[in-house]
């Protein structure tokens, strides 16, 4: 009997350690659906490039150098696409990772060679984080940590797919219906 109770104790609390995760981590919180259809609010006006251009965001991502990165649709040989990158400079560059304000909008190939928004993008460069006095953790969006996905390149990233649809999850980097030309 004592073993029954403990094995329901132990089930009870891994659920509440579950429960009282982040809200975009556990699907279908009240909080998650408040905090997606304020995003999905915010960005629905980029759905076309010509806003997201009007808007500051340009294709890649322009360094200090001189030099534009990431022009090109990304993929990936086994886990599928990402798609195109607009990035806002401005916004990669001030260091401040604001939910609503994603650095970067992600447009996977269309029909006849159209761009359709699919997700967004928190952008935040490693070097210059790590740099700060007291950057002890990499940043943060939704309270789930950011990572960086390639070193060469070194941001810390974070995606939502908030406007179509990922097998892998809303959060994957990667999504297996999206396919470079």
């Amino acid at each position: 009997m004592r073993s029954r109770i403990n094995a329901a104790l132990l089930v009870a609390m891994v659920a509440a350690m579950a429960f009282a995760g982040s809200a975009l981590a556990t699907p279908g919180t009240q909080h998650e659906h408040a905090e997606l259809a304020a995003l999905r609010a915010t960005t629905a006006q980029f759905h076309s490039v010509d806003a997201a251009v009007a808007a500051g965001y340009q294709l890649g991502y322009l360094r200090n150098d001189g030099v534009v990165i990431i022009t090109g649709c990304v993929a990936h040989p086994t886990l599928g696409a990402m798609g195109y990158h607009y990035f806002n400079k401005e916004l990669v560059d001030d260091l401040d990772v604001d939910p609503m304000r994603p650095e970067a909008l992600v447009y996977a190939p269309g029909p006849n060679g159209s761009l359709q928004l699919a997700a967004v993008e928190w952008v935040v460069p490693g070097p210059i984080w790590t740099d700060p006095p007291g950057a002890t953790s990499p940043p943060s969006v939704f309270g789930m940590p950011m990572r960086i996905l390639v070193p060469a390149v070194g941001f810390y990233t974070h995606h939502a797919w908030i406007w179509r649809h990922n097998p892998s999850g809303m959060m994957a980097d990667w999504n297996p219906e999206v396919v470079c030309p």
